[in-house]
């Protein structure tokens, strides 16, 4: 088996709105922002990845950046697969002789259509993947967290992402019933612009906003720990000028309360498909939270008051569905939920 393991090369893409991480003998080898700069003269990538992000938002019009994946799906084709390809070649960057054939899984929102799934597939194929199987977020989330998905039991995953929320019962490998929206990560980073813009009348940019939401993103006013109140950097609206302002996780918090009561009517929205053997499990196990969006305070907070169930963060939310894919790799003939 060791020369065809040569020529095989066994990769799970985690393909993100925000991030792509890419799995390989169950280590995370890859993990990028989503993103490419393309030189428009030429029509050549010039950088894939964190290199592409320093450049985005402060490019000249010889060069553009390109994020292909708009809620969880691939909007761009082109840049899409030039992104996959740099980088796949990011895994083993040494010349090789040959270039080996490529079994890959890769992640997909589960309201995804027809359409959108053979973008994906294409894509995939295009970038040398030899073999290529689908998984459904939530279900990929689920084994990264480590509940075991085969099981007559009922569990509840919500997956806050950069381009959508996917919201999920699972039991007996599959799922039961689920409500995807394409609120998520990018609408909060989008509400902070927003709200700078009207709040105190100054203009920043979308990786500012993002910055924002690490330092200071809350999604209640009552939470934990609060963060120092955080400095900005914009441009004023009214003199043009660049200037300086101080936000506190409160402000945020209004900010993104809009984004979040969505979020949260599309849960108990799912709570109320849910057949009842399984709204009895979900009473007993509770809610389980992965993806980036997670990790905003007292978010996990907010939901189970909302809810009236506990509400657990994945252990490294970020990677729970890249792990999850990366298992569903290794055990390709056990489950039976791969979609080839």
């Amino acid at each position: 088996m060791g020369f065809f393991d040569l020529l095989t090369q066994e990769i799970a893409i985690d393909l993100g709105t925000a991030n792509t991480l890419i799995i390989h003998n169950d280590k995370v080898v890859v993990d990028e922002p989503s993103i490419v700069a393309i030189d428009r003269t030429t029509g050549k990538v010039i950088a894939v990845g964190k290199q592409a992000m320093m450049m985005h938002g402060k490019t000249h019009e010889n060069i553009k950046t390109i994020r292909p994946l708009k809620d969880g799906v691939i909007a761009d084709f082109e840049a899409a697969e030039e992104m996959i390809k740099g980088m796949i070649k990011m895994i083993n960057p040494g010349k090789r002789l040959f270039q080996p054939s490529l079994r890959m899984v890769i992640c997909i929102p589960s309201g995804i259509t027809e359409v959108e799934k053979r973008a994906v597939r294409d894509s995939a194929e295009h970038a040398g993947g030899k073999e290529v199987y689908l998984i459904h977020e939530p279900m990929a989330a689920a084994i990264g967290i480590g509940i075991d998905v085969e099981e007559p039991m009922g569990n509840m995953i919500i997956d806050i992402g950069g381009g959508t929320s996917e919201i999920a019962v699972i039991a007996l490998g599959g799922i039961v019933c689920d409500k995807s929206i394409r609120i998520a990560g990018d609408d909060f980073t989008a509400n902070i612009e927003d709200y700078m813009r009207r709040q105190h009348n100054i203009l920043i940019g979308e990786r500012s906003a993002e910055r924002v939401k690490i330092e200071v993103g809350a999604a209640s006013v009552d939470i934990d720990n609060p963060p120092p109140d955080y400095a900005v950097h914009g441009r004023d609206l009214m003199t043009g000028i660049p200037k300086e302002i101080h936000v506190s996780y409160v402000e945020i918090a209004h900010a993104l309360d809009k984004s979040i009561s969505k979020i949260e009517e599309a849960i108990l929205s799912a709570l109320e498909m849910t057949p009842p053997e399984l709204s009895a499990d979900i009473y007993r196990t509770g809610i389980y939270l992965a993806g980036g969006g997670s990790l905003l305070r007292g978010l996990d907070k907010r939901i189970s008051i909302k809810t009236k169930l506990p509400v657990h963060i994945a252990e490294d939310p970020l990677r729970a569905v890249a792990r999850g894919t990366g298992i569903a790799l290794k055990n390709i003939g056990k489950f039976q939920f791969l979609i080839k």
